[in-house]
């Protein structure tokens, strides 16, 4: 498991370390943009906890015009759906995630796009709960995709990410059987481009 965390790691130091290397001196090769949406658990999780708002950060590095490299930080906050508790606990998630997409190579002013990655996050249990939900550390695999509109130096965007959770143990003591699911969102995008 540590392995994967430094693999991770790696890979988000050569994604950022290559920046300046892959931008070249046309407009739209590096943006930056403000990810808000809203998210939810899917599966077991889905049904202990509801839907919430979503944000983010990102950094696109497009040194192609059908690939690109993404870092970014995000963050989520969902309530816990649980009848056993009068005061339901908060899930705040804050992590970080590497992405690489690919996109048709003659679409630019409008690209469509798809993606994978790795990612890892933090979810803090916030509130009532403790012993049934423990704040924990989850690896993530982030499938996304989406359409991006650039003009100038200008672009925005709408996607949807789906994030396979390798760990989810802060709601291990809520059920008898292990609790799958995912994380899936829809966002828009407006940022700068470079």
């Amino acid at each position: 498991m540590f392995r994967r965390f430094l693999q991770g790691g790696v890979l988000m130091a050569v994604v950022l370390g290559a920046g300046p290397a892959l931008a070249q001196k046309k407009q739209g090769d590096v943006n930056v943009f403000l990810r808000g949406g809203i998210g939810d658990y899917t599966g077991d999780l889905g049904d202990l906890s509801s839907t919430g708002p979503l944000w983010g950060l990102t950094l696109n590095l497009q040194p192609t015009t059908f690939l690109g490299f993404e870092v970014g930080y995000e963050g989520s906050q969902n309530k816990v759906a649980d009848t056993r508790l009068f005061d339901a606990p908060s899930l705040v998630r804050n992590g970080g995630s590497a992405l690489v997409k690919v996109s048709p190579p003659f679409l630019t002013a409008v690209r469509p796009f798809a993606g994978v990655g790795l990612g890892l996050s933090y979810v803090d249990v916030r509130g009532a709960g403790a012993g049934l939900y423990d704040s924990d550390l989850m690896e993530e695999v982030p499938l996304a995709v989406g359409l991006e509109f650039n003009t100038g130096g200008l672009t925005a965007g709408v996607r949807g990410t789906y994030r396979v959770l390798i760990d989810q143990d802060f709601a291990d003591a809520t059920s008898t059987d292990d609790a799958g699911g995912g994380l899936m969102d829809a966002s828009l995008t407006l940022g700068a481009r470079f």
